[in-house]
């Protein structure tokens, strides 16, 4: 599967986006845990936020805990991230990954596909 990432862009701080995250050719992600990861320039990729396959259980980095929120889509083949109350700090390109996991864990590291990244910028 390939992932396709939409829904970056600029905005101004304290604006919301929601960014999008589908599996190319309608393939199911049932069995797979989904997720976000972020790279701003000079620095690393980190993560963001994941969800469990069948979406039951969610994690989130300090810094998205209470501003971002991340959902399945009903039909498996993808994953969205709600950010609201964005900040200059959370500029950054967005990656969407998939990880085999059918135990409801969260955890994306090594993930199996790999997004091409969106553009997230805010301005102060």
């Amino acid at each position: 599967a390939r992932l396709v990432e939409s829904g970056g862009g600029l905005v101004q701080a304290g604006d919301s986006l929601r960014l999008s995250c589908a599996a190319t050719s309608g393939r199911t992600l049932g069995l797979y845990a989904m997720g976000w990861f972020r790279q701003a320039p000079g620095k690393d990729r980190e993560f963001v936020a994941a969800i469990s396959y069948a979406g039951t259980f969610t994690d989130y980095a300090d810094f998205a805990q209470g501003r971002f929120t991340i959902t399945r889509d009903n039909d498996q083949t993808g994953n969205y991230l709600q950010m609201n109350n964005l900040k200059p700090e959370d500029t950054a390109v967005y990656y969407c990954a998939a990880k085999f996991d059918s135990t409801f864990r969260t955890d994306i590291t090594n993930p199996e596909y790999w997004g091409q990244g969106t553009q997230l910028t805010v301005t102060p």
